[in-house]
């Protein structure tokens, strides 16, 4: 008989044995704990009419109804599991540990395979990650206008030893409407989430967690409500910078890109940055001068970080001032400050 396992005990078991999820496609692409397989004990449309079995007759015509889908898979879900099983374990969860997950668990124990359950199935991670998010103590924003490294710097924090999160990293964004570029595709919010907690997981939530300042919403990933919240509340370190160190800086990380590319997202901002300030931008643009470029739309980007800073709590924010876009000598002044003042 599969052992009943709870979230804790999964997650650091999942280090060494291979997950198994076993809802259908569809379930598992919207969203996944990471680094799991996806065995479906139903396809899309079997999940479907099972479910209607279940609706217009009863609980058990749906099962029999399930049976007769599986019995002829059987088979081939041995065989699967028998490739994936690491050291002959497996982890198999679905969607709150239920029917599902419970059917998969005995198919791997008859075979031979020690399988551990997880009590509250996927449904119970996503639950558990959220908490363990809203639970962090000590968060440290690391905030500045557009152009001053943060996110460079914030990786020379993490090679320090301290405790970094890297949103954008996680989101496959940079967060403004030029974010997108040379970036991996986004996932789905849902899958974002899920690959945010299980980073949270390899954290000490006690000690001080730094996080990049960001708006809501990162590209089309949303941050989770339980971590935002805290993130609005908490110290926010803010680098300062002169605006021709971040115009070069700017114009040294968007420089390689197409220059349509860059157009199309000067004109999605067009009604903010307003309609002489969009003609000057484009002829910066057609005749190279994209210094200019990133001066008008600093314009904007610095008006709207500067509404957001306000927003905080008051006596929360941290004005730093940095003499040079240097990201390991900004991280070494950051951390010190930071000991110094907050933590």
């Amino acid at each position: 008989m599969a052992q009943k396992i709870n979230i804790e005990e999964f997650i650091q078991m999942s280090k060494d044995i291979p997950v198994i999820d076993v809802r259908s496609p569809k379930e598992f692409e919207t969203g996944r704990i990471p680094g799991a397989f996806n065995i479906p004990i139903f396809t899309d449309e079997e999940r479907a009419i099972v479910g209607i079995t279940y609706k217009q007759k009863n609980r058990d015509e749906a099962i029999l109804k399930g049976l007769e889908i599986v019995g002829q898979k059987l088979r081939s879900f041995a065989d699967t599991s028998r490739k994936l099983a690491k050291d002959n374990k497996l982890l198999v969860h679905c969607w709150r540990g239920g029917m599902r997950s419970e059917s998969m668990a005995w198919l791997f124990e008859t075979i031979g395979i020690k399988t551990y359950l997880l009590t509250g199935g996927y449904k119970g991670f996503r639950k558990y990650g959220k908490s363990q998010l809203s639970a962090s103590k000590n968060i440290i924003i690391l905030g500045g206008l557009t152009g001053s490294g943060k996110t460079e710097t914030l990786l020379k924090i993490k090679e320090k030893g301290e405790q970094v999160v890297d949103l954008e990293g996680i989101a496959h964004h940079k967060g403004s409407v030029f974010g997108a570029l040379g970036q991996e595709q986004q996932s789905t919010n849902e899958q974002f989430e899920n690959n945010l907690i299980y980073e949270w997981f390899s954290l000490d939530i006690s000690k001080p967690i730094w996080l990049e300042d960001e708006s809501h919403s990162i590209g089309s990933n949303w941050i989770p409500n339980e971590l935002f919240s805290l993130m609005r509340t908490a110290h926010t370190i803010k680098m300062e910078l002169d605006k021709t160190i971040r115009v070069k800086r700017l114009v040294n990380e968007y420089a390689g890109f197409d220059a349509q590319h860059l157009e199309n997202c000067i004109l999605r901002i067009g009604k903010k940055l307003g309609g002489q300030n969009v003609k000057q931008a484009l002829e910066s643009l057609k005749n190279g001068q994209l210094d200019a470029v990133a001066d008008i739309t600093l314009n904007y980007y610095d008006k709207s970080y500067g509404f957001g800073l306000n927003s905080r709590v008051k006596n929360s924010v941290y004005p730093v001032k940095l003499e040079s876009d240097d990201p390991k000598k900004n991280a070494e002044i950051l951390i010190d400050f930071a000991r110094k003042n907050i933590i």
